[in-house]
């Protein structure tokens, strides 16, 4: 298949068809790839098994559904109770969208996202509710510049760029 990357040429078209064109079928990717059927099953279902392509559902904009307010939210934590249990926390939390384990001067970094700046308190809020959280420090970002994106990545691991 490839060397270190993991992928290759053929493996990166496919991920970029199926960004593009998430509903696409298998077979027209195998038409517009010009390969065999088989090959686009075979490549997807070894990219899917070894954590490569993590899921097909639709990317959802949050603001679309009514929460344009975005921040970044850095989690100082009391060792004792660790990431994992804090992480299970914050995912009772529908308004945090993700959470990462970060060095520096946190512990955590969450993106989550609110109606209005008022609500974006509440979150915060309950947040810090949360065993564990000793300090939170928020930034609210002002506009998207660059939206989540992977493609490029992939091209660059395939050997594309």
């Amino acid at each position: 298949m490839t060397s270190g990357t993991g992928i290759d040429a053929l493996d990166a078209k496919l991920i970029g068809l199926l960004e593009a064109e998430p509903r696409i079928g298998l077979l027209e990717c195998a038409r517009r790839l010009g390969v065999a059927r088989g090959t686009v099953q075979a490549r997807l279902d070894k990219l899917v098994s070894r954590g490569v392509v993590r899921d097909f559902g639709p990317r959802v904009d949050p603001a679309a559904l009514g929460y344009p307010v975005t921040a970044f939210v850095t989690l100082e934590l009391r060792q004792a109770v660790g990431h994992r249990p804090m992480a299970q926390r914050l995912a009772r939390i529908p308004e945090v969208l993700e959470a990462h384990t970060v060095t520096g001067a946190g512990d955590m970094l969450c993106r989550i996202v609110a109606r209005t700046n008022a609500e974006l308190q509440g979150v915060i809020d309950r947040v810090l509710a949360s065993e564990g959280v000793l300090r939170a420090t928020t930034v609210i970002a002002l506009a998207e510049q660059i939206p989540h994106r992977t493609l490029p990545l992939v091209n660059e691991a395939a050997g594309l760029s």
